[in-house]
């Protein structure tokens, strides 16, 4: 074995884990037990359709690799969308939810496994996944951001465990993190044409001016987006009711101004929204 050549290829590899899996089979091993099969069940299913091959399911974690970038962020859609129609009515008192991570990457083979950081990588991404949600790598992002109709939210670059820090993108459809639908596959509304069509191919629908603004404004620190709002609000008054004398800049300097100093001074730490696992 030490003088066989190690077998290398570039892949995409996905990875799903269960969010809270202990937490879950401390309150119900059998019940939890019996979700679980159901849903890798769906998950296998989902991956033969898309031409992918279910490498390891270890644990709660399922591995799975595709030839096709755009195949595997389809594939992880209709997984969380799948798995999403199936809660019960009313929804269970712990649902169980995935997180997915997808990667880009070259892997180690060894027969029918897949090792090396590319596998790593996908691991690590899915821990930064919502429950229910779906995060990709910037290799992936470079493949897929044309040729899909769902949004991407940069998420800069995370630090990983035992992996360098890179950029990575959170998957939404519409104005929902990907996988939070509570619709069917075959009935899911898609930006930009019929329920059920095909991601691959179709563009994606512009948002309005206004959605953007909001969305831009929500990505920016409070007191600088506050700021802002303020300030476009003093312009507007000013070329509204008298555009030949200026005196907005005034006001506006003093309120950028401060909300730079109040910045650089230090702004309150924001709360990790994640449960522990």
């Amino acid at each position: 074995m030490p003088d066989e050549k190690v077998k290398r290829r570039l892949t995409t590899v996905l990875c799903a884990d269960v969010y809270g899996y202990s937490r879950l089979m401390e309150a119900d091993e059998r019940g939890t037990l019996e979700t679980l099969r159901r849903y890798r069940t769906a998950i296998a299913r989902l991956v033969e359709r898309h031409d992918g091959r279910i490498v390891n399911t270890w644990g709660d974690a399922v591995i799975a690799e595709f030839a096709s970038v755009v195949e595997a962020v389809q594939c992880a859609i209709e997984i969380q969308q799948e798995i999403s129609h199936q809660e019960s009515t009313p929804p269970p008192l712990n649902p169980m939810q995935f997180r997915i991570g997808i990667n880009l990457g070259d892997v180690m083979v060894d027969g029918t496994d897949i090792y090396g950081d590319g596998v790593n990588i996908a691991s690590r991404l899915q821990e930064l996944a919502e429950p229910g949600g779906v995060v990709i790598s910037s290799s992936v992002y470079d493949q897929v951001h044309n040729k899909l109709s769902v949004g991407f939210d940069c998420l800069g670059q995370r630090p990983l465990k035992n992996i360098a820090p890179l950029t990575s993108y959170r998957l939404t459809i519409g104005s929902h993190t990907a996988g939070q639908a509570s619709y069917p596959i075959k009935d899911s509304p898609l930006p930009g044409g019929t329920a059920g069509a095909p991601l691959m191919g179709r563009e994606r629908e512009p948002s309005s001016s206004r959605n953007a603004v909001s969305d831009w404004l929500a990505r920016l620190p409070r007191p600088v987006a506050a700021a802002l709002t303020v300030s476009a609000f003093l312009i507007a008054i000013n070329l509204f009711t008298g555009a030949h004398k200026i005196w907005f800049h005034w006001p506006v300097t003093v309120i950028l101004f401060g909300a730079a100093l109040r910045m650089a001074l230090g702004p309150r730490p924001q709360s990790d929204r994640r449960e522990e696992r």
